[in-house]
């Protein structure tokens, strides 16, 4: 089979269009297409595109082929110079393309689409900024531990040191935020960089990718000075980088040269020593006040049938991390949400699921934890044990697996924690206390709106099966508490990175999932008004795309909170050159109409200052099935969370 990026058939009969993407070195390049053939009349300064001859295949075919070889199925990308060749050959070869606002967004929506699905999501940007720009998407998948591919186009390899258009090096500039990242040398050994950026993506704990680590000089001395690098390679997935050239997409080649290769197979999985499962029944046992902490390591590795039976055969306790939430019901009687600070303080023995002792999680040190707890952890990366405090069991091996280790080590060991234990009993208590005052304020519906009331308005109202995207600062962190999950996965926040600005590349991607599936679930997106500042141009991806999306902005104002339009009014009686120094820095526009841009891009916006009006919306953006809604609801800028027994971040004591 011949073929090449020149032939558009799916573009129709007869097409003329002018490329004026301002990223391009040359603004005046006109494509036509004559239903099989295209060609680019006004090439880009440099080397000349090769035409390619009967039998031969180009570098973006070539690329776009290996990507479907290996099951990928959605690329994000904003095109440009080197690469709109290669999205039109992305879309002949049977991917889906979705064009973004931003680079970011698009890295954002690439991770999401690899954790919903364990198939990466592939992001396709231009050299120079364009790469530049996603490297904030590739450090938020890294440190989640979700696999995506990056693929940037850079400048012709002849022009490299002359200051090319865009020249950056960028596969120095990704390797700390990658597991794998490099640059094919040839056409012919594409398939070989593709399928081995996707299996170090996906395999161990998933990630980004890198290649081209290891220089030409001094090896040894080089994995002596940085042994942690080494280690980062062997066993977590994440993110992968591969650098494509301009001449390299656009040489071609003999199609009998390229050696393609078969899709990966599912990564392996292994097991934990049955001596340490055991060790780990046992310790459960003797504890007197258990937990069990459910991860979204858990949620990645489908683990939710064995964590649910565990918890059905025990009876212990547990607690979901933000993106753990649903792999057990939210509403689940044995969970402890709403009192995780005392769960966490007075625990003696701990079992991590997929979660890691890292910031979220307060280090596992006091005075969040007894200094004398005991932690039983299992994780598919053996570099997370012993780490901050020591580990009292480890289990190494895949999530799904190990659990089930537990769940027939349970059964036979008859561990079962009663009810009626005054452990049982101090949480009970604590949990009804905050509810108690929770409910106080969901009750509170007074102008300007409080946020659990608003957030609980949403909960009451959305589909049950809804994916959740929540960001924002308090937004977030009540939105965990208020907004419910019954389903694993269903629950994308800022995560372990702490990113803000990700919200509708999350909810982009996982309306695409549910439109695959086709089960008719809903995707809500619940931002603070900052956060949604960050991609909210995104909301015309979603129009065009037809992504029913529900975006929920909780609008305080500002950066944790603003100022009423009162002492807004005040600040600025000065003149305008005075503001710079008198409007404080958290501040946003009071009351900004951000609903206006839903209907500027053909979706339709709503906005709320009270409870009825918030209903209103709700109901009115759940019967849309076709265009993006932005729901715009004002709460009072003084709005906070409830009284908390500790900082939500723990800091080092200096």
């Amino acid at each position: 089979m011949t073929f090449g990026i020149r032939q558009f058939s799916r573009l129709g009969s007869s097409l003329l269009f002018r490329v004026t993407n301002r990223r391009f070195a040359n603004p005046g390049i006109w494509t036509k297409n004559l239903r099989t053939t295209a060609t680019i009349t006004a090439p880009r300064e440099g080397l000349p595109l090769s035409k390619p001859e009967m039998g031969a295949v180009d570098g973006a075919s070539v690329l776009a082929k290996s990507l479907k070889d290996q099951g990928i199925e959605y690329v994000y990308g904003v095109v440009g110079i080197p690469i709109i060749e290669t999205s039109f050959a992305l879309q002949q070869a049977g991917i889906k393309f979705i064009g973004m606002r931003n680079e970011q967004a698009a890295a954002y929506a690439a991770q999401a689409t690899g954790f919903l699905t364990r198939t990466p999501g592939v992001c396709l940007v231009v050299s120079g900024p364009g790469v530049i720009h996603a490297i904030g998407g590739l450090a938020n998948a890294q440190s989640n531990c979700w696999p995506m591919v990056l693929i940037g186009g850079s400048c012709d390899r002849p022009q490299e040191e002359l200051g090319a258009f865009q020249e950056t090096k960028q596969v120095e500039s990704t390797r700390l935020f990658t597991k794998f990242s490099a640059r094919p040398s040839n056409v012919e050994r594409i398939p070989m960089y593709v399928e081995k950026a996707i299996r170090m993506a996906t395999y161990g704990r998933p990630g980004l990718i890198r290649l081209q680590f290891l220089q030409h000089k001094n090896d040894k001395l080089f994995m002596r000075s940085f042994p942690s690098y080494f280690k980062l390679l062997t066993h977590k997935p994440g993110a992968s980088y591969l650098d494509f050239p301009g001449d390299l997409l656009n040489t071609s080649v003999p199609e009998e040269q390229v050696e393609f290769l078969p899709k990966l197979p599912p990564p392996p999985v292994s097991v934990a020593p049955q001596d340490e499962i055991l060790k780990a029944i046992e310790l459960l046992k003797s504890a007197k006040n258990p937990l069990v902490i459910v991860g979204k390591g858990a949620a990645y590795a489908r683990a939710e049938q064995n964590v649910n039976e565990l918890i059905r055969r025990t009876s212990l306790p547990f607690l979901p991390t933000a993106m753990g939430k649903g792999v057990i019901p939210d509403d689940h009687p044995n969970c402890v949400s709403s009192a995780r600070s005392l769960a966490l303080q007075k625990a003696d023995v701990i079992l991590l699921l997929g979660a890691r002792l890292n910031w979220m999680l307060h280090f596992g040190k006091p005075p969040r934890f007894q200094p004398d707890v005991k932690i039983i952890q299992v994780d598919i990366e053996p570099e997370e044990f012993q780490q901050s405090i020591p580990t009292t069991v480890t289990l190494l091996g895949d999530v799904n697996q190990v659990t089930g280790q537990l769940v027939e080590a349970a059964s036979q060991k008859q561990l079962v924690y009663p009810k009626d234990t005054p452990w049982w009993k101090m949480i009970t208590e604590k949990m009804d206390l905050n509810r108690k005052t929770v409910g106080a304020m969901m009750a509170d519906t007074s102008v300007p709106l409080n946020y659990y009331a608003a957030l609980s308005t949403v909960q009451k109202l959305i589909p049950k099966n809804s994916i959740i995207v929540n960001e924002g600062a308090n937004t977030m962190d009540i939105g965990r508490t208020v907004l419910l999950n019954g389903l694993p996965r269903c629950r994308l926040d800022a995560g372990t990175y702490g990113t803000m600005g990700l919200g509708l590349g999350f909810a982009i991607a996982a309306a695409l999932n549910c439109q695959k599936e086709g089960k008719g679930q809903r995707v809500v997106c619940v931002q603070g008004d900052s956060a949604f500042g960050f991609g909210g141009m995104e909301i015309e991806t979603c129009s065009r795309y037809k992504l029913p999306i529900i975006s929920v902005i909780i609008n305080n104002s500002g950066i944790y909170g603003g100022v009423d339009k009162e002492i807004w009014d005040q600040i600025n009686e000065g003149g305008g050159s005075e503001l710079p120094y008198r409007l404080p820095p958290n501040t946003l526009s009071p009351q900004c109409r951000y609903e206006k841009l839903a209907e500027m891009a053909g979706g339709q916006g709503f906005f709320c200052e009270n409870i009825e009006q918030l209903q209103s919306a709700l109901e009115k953006a759940i019967a849309e099935t076709e265009k993006p809604t932005i729901i715009n609801c004002m709460i009072n800028t003084t709005a906070q969370r409830k009284q908390q027994d500790f900082d939500w971040l723990t800091r080092a004591k200096l």
